[in-house]
């Protein structure tokens, strides 16, 4: 059963208790875009078999058509119809890897095409392997592969041999400072150099890339290819692949979220703040950089093209940027965790790279999520104590904040129930007239304050946060890995089951002092009492760990006010029966 759907099954369990409780007690009756539109010019073409990233390692599904099968890229210039062969000297020809490496990463760039082989998070234990998580697919022939767009001609740039500086790499401590890695491509025999680079800084994921287009071409668009999504880091693969997904920031239209098994051939359109791959705890976003030509299109991203590949639920993203009018182009890499705090601060709404909940349930999750996270990471870094008993302190405090709502439904259930032989009277009376009995029930419901779903309402409330809780839980790196107490990972379902069978026994609880306060028991109450605990055991023991911790939490701040409640029906046992005020 998938997680999703459990958790659905138990909303509408406990919605059905809560609602039936309250009736009961007291009752009461694609097709491919042209290319032009990213603003490249004329289209180039159909699709094309060539590789996608120039390297000939056989990864199917170009992101551009009519790549020169060469490895010195065909320039669109009047002369230079045919490529131009590579230098001879086997220094120049030789492929290595360049590895920048700090405290929070270790990536490795090849020398062809300035392309990145490999993404280490250095925090970051992998939990489908040994080693550490790596964002990039292995034999995926690597991302950030660049090409230019010239009109109806493409300039392929992912395979040709660049200089490096330095060529032995980088390697920083948090005292280092920022550090630049500089990629040159200089053609053979045309006037044609590209200048590429990436700055580090040793304590952040986020990586600066700035570069230059010297060639006397008209404008170029610069393609930066994404690569094929994320590589798979966690135990759950099948659980894995339901989050992976391309996102993009439209400015007009917001965040779009497509999932990768879901995606077909298809060109997003711009203009966009950023693009991204992520997983389920993991995000490789390009934002646009800052322009000085703030009323041009340079600012943004032109759009991406998704093109399929020869593995079927794979696909192949590449964002386009228009060029400066001097050349030049400048962005942002995002390579890291989904921390809330760290994508809110990098602007642009990047936090909302993870869709949390149903597509028409976001809108009302997002708001709910922002402040629930605002408050996690409040709690644990002003408290410092870990994420487990920030659960903890939050689902006390739920109860806190909630206790005047939930007071006053159950007021408003005691009053209810105050009525309901006075109700069962009038009903009995005039049941041969329904017109009178109408009358006289209004009546009723106005003298003694009656309103059936008085004590519904409010206690519906909590709802909204814990289905919001449920894909915080499912998606927030904060959680994964973090352990409480026997709990190794409070993002995973509980290894020995035990919180859940804890849970099952708070609701028993719950009900069972609700039950034993009751004048007269009632046969499905009492069958209630017994199947649900039993359902929800069997329905939760798959959820995170944090969720039930959060829910027996929540169960157990609220087992007070239940004993209140039934203290109160027992003292109602000895008033005398209400009476219509106008009698």
């Amino acid at each position: 059963m998938k997680t999703e759907v459990r958790f659905l099954l138990a909303i509408f369990l406990m919605l059905g208790v809560l609602v039936g409780t309250n009736l009961l007690f007291p009752p009461i009756p694609p097709e491919e875009l042209p290319l032009d539109s990213l603003g490249a010019g004329p289209a180039v073409g159909g699709p094309s078999s060539a590789d996608p990233t120039g390297t000939g390692d056989g990864a199917a599904g170009a992101l551009v058509p009519e790549i020169p099968t060469s490895s010195a890229p065909r320039l669109p210039s009047v002369g230079a119809a045919a490529p131009v062969e590579l230098p001879t000297d086997p220094a120049a020809l030789r492929e290595y890897r360049i590895t920048v490496e700090g405290p929070l990463y270790r990536y490795e760039f090849s020398n062809y095409g300035a392309r990145l082989m490999s993404a280490q998070m250095s925090e970051f234990e992998a939990l489908n392997r040994e080693g550490l998580v790596d964002l990039v697919k292995e034999g995926s022939g690597g991302y950030m592969g660049q090409k230019l767009l010239v009109g109806s001609d493409t300039v392929d740039l992912s395979g040709v041999p660049f200089t490096v500086e330095p060529s032995n790499g980088l390697t920083m401590s948090s005292r280092s400072g920022a550090r630049t890695l500089r990629f040159v491509y200089e053609h053979p025999t045309s006037p044609f150099v590209f200048v590429l680079e990436y700055e580090f800084n040793p304590d952040e994921y986020t990586v600066g890339v700035r570069g230059t287009v010297e060639s006397g071409l008209e404008r170029p668009l610069l393609l930066t290819d994404l690569g094929e999504g994320l590589a798979y880091s966690e135990a759950d693969s099948v659980g894995e692949s339901r989050t992976m997904a391309y996102v993009t920031n439209n400015v007009q239209e917001g965040i779009q979220s497509t999932l990768l098994g879901k995606a077909e051939p298809t060109i997003v359109e711009g203009p966009l703040l950023w693009a991204a791959f992520k997983s389920k705890f993991f995000v490789m976003a390009l934002l646009a950089g800052e322009s000085d030509e703030a009323a041009t299109e340079a600012r943004y991203l032109g759009g991406v093209i998704v093109q399929p590949t020869e593995t079927e639920g794979v696909v192949r993203v590449a964002s386009a940027q228009p060029l400066s009018n001097d050349g030049s182009f400048a962005y942002r890499v995002f390579l890291g965790p989904q921390e809330y705090a760290l994508l809110s601060s990098l602007g642009q709404s990047m936090e909302e790279v993870n869709p949390y909940g149903w597509k028409f349930f976001q809108p009302i999750l997002r708001p709910i999520v922002s402040v629930i996270m605002t408050i996690f990471v409040y709690l644990h870094t002003k408290l410092s104590v870990g994420y487990g008993w920030v659960l903890v302190i939050f689902g006390v405090m739920m109860r806190v904040v909630l206790f005047p709502l939930n007071h006053k439904a159950m007021k408003a259930q005691l009053r209810n129930m105050a009525v309901q032989p006075l109700l069962k009277e009038i009903q009995t009376k005039y049941k041969d007239q329904p017109e009178k009995l109408q009358k006289e029930m209004m009546r009723l419901y106005k003298e003694h304050g009656f309103n059936p779903l008085a004590g519904c309402l409010p206690m519906l409330l909590p709802w909204p946060v814990l289905i919001a809780l449920f894909f915080v839980f499912q998606n927030t790196i904060e959680l994964r890995g973090e352990q409480f107490l026997w709990l190794p990972d409070l993002s995973a379902p509980d290894p020995i089951y035990l919180l859940p069978v804890f849970l099952g026994l708070s609701m028993f609880l719950m009900m069972y002092v609700s039950h034993k306060s009751l004048d007269t028991p009632n046969p499905q109450m009492k069958m209630m009492m017994y199947l649900m605990p039993i359902m929800m055991v069997f329905i939760f023991f798959r959820l995170a760990s944090g969720l039930n911790l959060y829910y027996l939490v929540a169960n157990i701040a609220t087992i007070p006010q239940q004993v209140w409640i039934a203290r109160e029906r027992l003292k109602m046992k000895g008033k005398p029966p209400l009476k219509m005020k106008s009698e």
